[in-house]
Formats: C-alpha cells, structure tokens, sequence
C-alpha cells in the first residue's frame, strides 16, 4: 500500500511554514518603498539594509543545520520559531535607520535558524518513499504565502495604512505559525554526537560544492528581481501597486509548475527538471528585462513562476539525496544557505548597480548569471549529481 503523505504532522509543518513565509513576504516588497519614504534612504543604502537580513541568514545556516542534527529537532525548531516571532515586534519599535538596519540583521539570524528547523522537520515526518514528492508539495506552502503575502501588503501600503499595522499582521502570523508547531509529535531519530571531531563537513556538505553553484546563481537573480521590484514597477514601467499583482500571478505560476513536476520529482527525475526549469526561467528574465511594458511585466511573472517552481523543490531534493539520513539538517542549510549567499549578493549588487546606473542595468546582470548557470548546470553539475548520489 502507498504510505499516507498528508499526515498530521506533515499538515502542521506545511501550516507552520505556510505562515513563516507570510509574515516573511507581506514585508517584502513595501520595506524598500518604507525604507525611502520613512527614513528617506538612497537605493544603495536601501540595498545594504535589506542585505544585512540575508547575509546574517547566510551565516547561521550551517551552525543551524549542526544544531539541528545534534540536538532534539522540535525543541531546536520551537526556539527558533519563537526568536523569529518576536523580531517583527522590533520593526514597531525602531525610530531611526541604524536601529532598523539592526533589527533585520539581527532577524536575519532567526530566520535562516528557523527556515532549517522546519524543512528538516518536515523531511522527517514524511515517508521515506514520498520524500522527494512531499519536498515539492511542502515548497507549495511558500509559494501560497508568496502569492498572498505580497498582494496584501502593497494593497495596504499604497493605501496609506499604517506600515507599523503591517508589522503587527506579519507578527501575529508568525505567533500562530509558532502554535501549530506545538502540535507536531517528532519522530525519534538518530543524532550526531556531540563529541565527534568538529570539521567543515559538519556544518557544509562538501560533496555539493558544484550543486551549491548551482543555485548560487539563479538565487542572485531571484534577489535583485524580488527586492526591486517594486521600485522598478513605479520607476520604469510606470505602475502604481502592481507589484503585488507580479507577486500573485508568480507565485500561481511556482504553484502550478510544482504541482505538475512533482510527478517528475517522484520518479527521481531532478536533474531533467532543474534543467527545464533553468530555460524557462532565462526566457522568464529576458522578458521582463527586454520587454519593458506592463504585458511583459506580468508575462514575465507566469513564466518565471514556472521556471523557479520547477527548479527550486528538486534543488532541495538533490542535496538530500547527497547526505545520509542522520545529515539532512546539513543538507537542508546547506542548500538554504547557498540560497542566500547568491540571494545576499543579488541584493547588494543589484542596490549598487541601481544607484550608479538603473534598475535595468541590474535586470540584464540577472539575465547573464542564469544564462552562465544553465550552461554550468548542463557541462558539469547534472553529470556530478548522478555520478554521487546517495538514493
């Protein structure tokens, strides 16, 4: 008989999940738009702020994954919840721009601690001959939070709502989130001890050096597509509010891309949907940076949305399959990690780019590294995955 994937415990992580990434993106687009009409801060400085949450996310992964591994995994996912629910209660509080720069960094930390916790929690409450479907429908629960989170917050925002309004939303959510992760029964599982020899493999798994490469570059694209984008919409196409809008119809586009493809997943076809995913997206970016008009503003969106939602589930899936059981929470953040690094840089490069030259300038930038990752994907990095998978 096929072993049951929607379980008690997988539902309340998939929720749980579901609302981390909502109160994570109803922030999104409005903070850069916040940032410029509260604080009056330029676009390089907007970049750096907005930056630093990533990059402190980027640092924690691979000690969060260690953690994870070496200790009780609800007990770790349980701290972590609760350090990212209440940071969003520091954005209310912040007066001036440092302490606002220093907040998100310092948020940054949780987030990129808690975002480990709960996949690997997930991966470990999912049976083993579902794992790879159930990674794809568990990514399904971002990319809802991605179509609603952002929709909600622009229409609020460019209705002149209060932004400290907006931060109490992000922070109630998460509170829920926080409770129904209280609901999940952890499975036993085997841990890594403590007293073993501390190398780098501990923390990064370094047999997925070329795979991290991999999503390196197509998550620096994603950084300076999903940061600027609201700036670019009001700046360069001349929209007012439509960001939200992109932000649905990209995230109805993940959904029914992952959706379709986790039967690919299933069978164990990652590589062959990763690639598909990679073309797609190029063709995603090329319209929006060349076609620079409302109809390929919003054809962009869909055809990104399939591109990334292809991609971004068996990307996660091939580090798990590169890692023992006892490793997944390695795996896990190491593959998150390698996500922010590149959605770090895409960030503060695309911020300096903008101020030194335009939005588009940064736009074509983008279109360049997914073009150089598709090539390196198809050269060396699919060859590599098949030659030292685990399963």
């Amino acid at each position: 008989m096929k072993e049951k994937l929607w379980n008690r415990n997988y539902i309340a992580v998939c929720m749980a999940n579901f609302l981390l990434f909502f109160a994570f993106y109803l922030l999104l687009p409005m903070l850069p738009l916040y940032l410029r009409d509260t604080f009056s801060a330029d676009r390089q400085l907007i970049g750096i702020i907005l930056s630093g949450y990533t990059i402190t996310a980027l640092l924690i992964r691979p000690f969060g994954g260690f953690i994870v591994d070496s200790f009780p995994r609800k007990k770790v996912l349980l701290i972590c919840y609760f350090l990212f629910f209440v940071f969003f209660a520091g954005y209310i509080v912040a007066g001036t721009v440092l302490l606002f720069a220093i907040i998100r960094s310092l948020h940054g930390f949780a987030f990129g601690a808690v975002t480990v916790a709960n996949s690997t929690m997930a991966i470990d409450v999912l049976p083993s001959s579902r794992r790879n479907e159930g990674i794809g429908y568990y990514g399904v629960s971002n990319n809802l939070a991605m179509a609603i989170g952002p929709s909600i917050s622009m229409y609020l925002y460019d209705h002149n709502i209060d932004a400290n309004i907006i931060f109490t939303i992000a922070l109630s959510t998460a509170c829920i989130g926080l409770i129904c992760n209280t609901l999940v029964k952890a499975p036993i599982k085997e841990q890594i001890k403590i007293k073993q020899p501390i190398s780098l493999d501990r923390f990064i798994l370094t047999n997925a050096t070329p795979e991290c490469l991999m999503v390196i570059f197509f998550s620096f694209s994603y950084g300076i597509l999903s940061t600027y984008l609201a700036i670019y919409g009001k700046e360069e196409i001349g929209l007012d509010g439509g960001s939200g809008l992109f932000f649905t119809i990209l995230a109805t586009g993940l959904i029914v891309s992952r959706i379709i493809s986790a039967q690919w997943v299933k069978r164990g076809q990652l590589t062959l949907n990763i690639g598909v995913g990679m073309i797609v997206t190029v063709i995603g970016f090329a319209l929006f940076t060349f076609w620079r008009d409302i109809t390929g503003f919003y054809l962009s969106a869909v055809v990104l949305g399939i591109g990334y939602g292809a991609m971004c589930p068996s990307f996660q899936a091939v580090f798990v399959n590169l890692a023992h059981n006892n490793r997944r929470g390695t795996a896990n953040s190491t593959y998150l990690t390698s996500w922010d690094l590149g959605l770090g840089i895409g960030v503060l490069v695309g911020g300096a780019i903008a101020e030194r030259l335009s939005y588009h300038d940064a736009y074509i930038l983008a279109v360049a590294v997914c073009i150089i990752g598709t090539i390196a994907f198809y050269s060396h990095i699919a060859s590599h995955f098949n030659r030292n998978k685990l399963r």
